[in-house]
C-alpha cells in the first residue's frame, strides 16, 4: 500500500475507531431499591405527577398508560392530557384502571396560546391540574411521551439515579423500536448523529458552556423547585427542540442534569413509516442541529450535510462510476474500494447495534441520503414552516444557537 493510498483511507479508519470506541451509551440505570431500606421508614417517597402530552395517540396511549399506572412505585399519579385528538385517544386512556397509581386523570387540551407550541402547552397543561387533595403535591414532574413504553421498575430506578448523581434533572435513552422496512433504513443514521452528541454526558457540563447539554424528550424528570425555578415549560414555549433547550435551561441556571441508559426497561416507536420518518424529523432536524452547536450554529447543517456525503456516500458512489470504462483513474478505483469496505463494516455494526438487521449497512448510502434530504428539507422549511399532526405553525424564527429570552412564568407555577 502507498502512502497516498493509506493516508487517503486513513479518515474511514478513524472514524471507524472513533464511533468504535469513542461513543458510548450513558451509564445504565441503577437497580431498583429493594424493600426494607432504613430510610424507607422515616422518611416518605417523594410524590410523582407523570405527565404525557397526547394528541392524536390512538395506536399508541393504551399501551404507554397501561406501562405507567402499573409502576412498582408507592407514590405517583398519571396524568394524560388529551391534546385536541381526533381519533379517540382521550376515550381509550379514559378507560384504563389507575393500577398502581393514586390517580389517572385524563384532561382535556386547552387552546394554544400566541407563541407557544403544542407540546410545552400541553405539559404546561399537565402541571397546572390542581393537586390530589388526598395526596401531598408532586415532589418531581415526569415528562414523557404517549409512543413510549416503561417496565414496571423504571420509575423506581429513574428516582435512585437521580439521587445516586445528585441532579435535579433525569432523562434517559432507551430502546427505539423499528419494524419497517423505512424505519430500519433511515433511523440509525439519525440515531447514529445523536449518539455522537450524547457521547460526553458522563462528565458535568459547566453552565458557562450549557449548550452542550441534551436530553430526550421522551423521558425527562425533574424536581418541582427546579422546574419552578426555569419557569417551567414557558422557558421552552417556543422552541420545536424544546427537550434540547429545556436541558440547556437546566444546566445554564445552575442545576445538575444527569443522562443514563434505560434501553432494558424504556422503549419507544417514534415513527411507523418512512414518511413519518421524513416528516417528524424535518420538522426538527436542522433547528435542533443549530441549537447543539453552539458557536458554531450558523454552520452545522451544512457541516453535517457534507460530512454525511464525503464520509458515506461518495466511496461508494465512486466504485459505482469506476465500473464505467475509464471514468475513473485506477488510483482512484483501489482507494474506492477500500473505504467503502470500511463504511460497510462500520455500518453493519451499527444497524445491528441500533435494532435494525446487519444487512442493511450495505444499503447505509441510501439511508445517508434520506438523513441528508431531512436535514436540507429542515433547513429550507425552518422554523416558520413546521406542520404536525394536523398543526400549523409560523412563529418567527429565533436565532438558533443562543439562549432564548426570559420567560414569564404561567400562572399555575406560582
Amino acid at each position: 500500500m502507498t502512502l497516498a493510498l493509506f493516508l487517503g483511507i486513513l479518515p474511514w479508519l478513524l472514524l471507524g475507531f472513533f464511533l468504535a470506541f469513542g461513543v458510548k451509551m450513558p451509564r445504565p440505570l441503577p437497580a431498583a431499591p429493594g424493600p426494607g431500606r432504613d430510610e424507607a421508614a422515616t422518611t416518605p417517597p417523594p410524590f410523582v405527577r407523570i405527565i404525557v402530552p397526547a394528541r392524536n395517540e390512538a395506536a399508541n396511549i393504551e399501551r404507554c398508560v397501561r406501562s405507567l399506572v402499573a409502576q412498582r412505585y408507592p407514590q405517583f399519579e398519571v396524568v394524560v392530557v388529551d391534546d385536541g385528538s381526533t381519533d379517540g385517544t382521550g376515550d381509550l386512556a379514559r378507560a384504563i384502571d389507575p393500577g398502581e397509581a393514586q390517580r389517572l386523570l385524563v384532561v382535556p387540551g386547552r387552546p394554544l396560546p400566541e407563541g407557544w407550541f403544542g407540546k410545552p402547552w400541553a405539559c404546561t397543561t399537565g402541571v397546572e391540574v390542581p393537586d390530589d387533595l388526598k395526596a401531598a403535591p408532586p415532589d418531581l414532574y415526569l415528562f414523557t411521551d404517549a409512543d413510549t413504553e416503561h417496565a414496571p421498575d423504571l420509575l423506581a430506578r429513574g428516582l435512585a439515579a437521580l439521587a445516586e448523581d445528585e441532579a435535579q434533572g433525569l432523562s434517559l435513552i432507551g430502546r427505539q423500536e423499528l419494524h419497517t422496512f423505512g424505519e430500519k433504513l433511515a433511523q440509525p443514521p439519525i440515531f447514529a448523529l445523536i449518539g455522537i452528541r450524547f457521547r460526553r454526558l458522563d462528565r458535568v457540563v459547566d453552565g458557562s458552556r450549557w449548550w452542550q447539554a441534551i436530553a430526550n424528550g421522551q423521558y425527562i424528570l425533574m424536581t418541582r423547585e427546579r422546574y419552578r425555578a426555569l419557569g417551567g415549560h414557558a422557558a421552552v414555549r417556543g422552541e420545536v427542540v424544546e427537550d434540547l433547550r429545556m436541558a440547556q435551561e437546566l444546566v445554564r441556571s445552575g442545576g445538575r442534569l444527569t443522562v443514563r441508559g434505560a434501553e432494558d426497561a424504556f422503549s419507544t416507536r417514534m415513527y411507523t413509516s418512512l414518511a413519518d420518518v421524513v416528516n417528524g424529523w424535518t420538522k426538527n432536524l436542522a433547528i435542533g442541529a443549530r441549537q447543539a452547536a453552539g458557536p458554531l450554529a450558523p454552520v452545522a447543517v451544512a457541516g453535517i450535510v457534507a460530512f454525511l456525503f464525503l464520509a458515506w456516500i461518495m466511496p461508494p458512489l465512486v466504485l459505482v462510476a469506476s465500473l464505467v470504462p475509464g471514468a475513473v483513474p485506477e488510483e482512484f478505483r483501489l482507494w474506492a474500494g477500500i473505504a467503502t469496505a470500511c463504511t460497510f463494516a462500520i455500518w453493519t455494526g451499527a444497524y445491528r447495534q441500533l435494532g435494525a438487521p446487519w444487512w442493511m449497512g450495505f444499503l447505509q448510502p441510501f439511508g445517508q441520503a434520506i438523513v441528508i434530504f431531512i436535514f436540507l428539507r429542515s433547513a429550507v422549511r425552518g422554523k416558520r414552516k413546521i406542520e404536525w399532526k394536523g398543526r400549523r405553525y409560523g412563529t418567527e424564527l429565533q436565532r438558533e444557537g443562543a439562549p432564548p429570552a426570559e420567560p414569564a412564568e404561567p400562572a399555575g407555577l406560582s
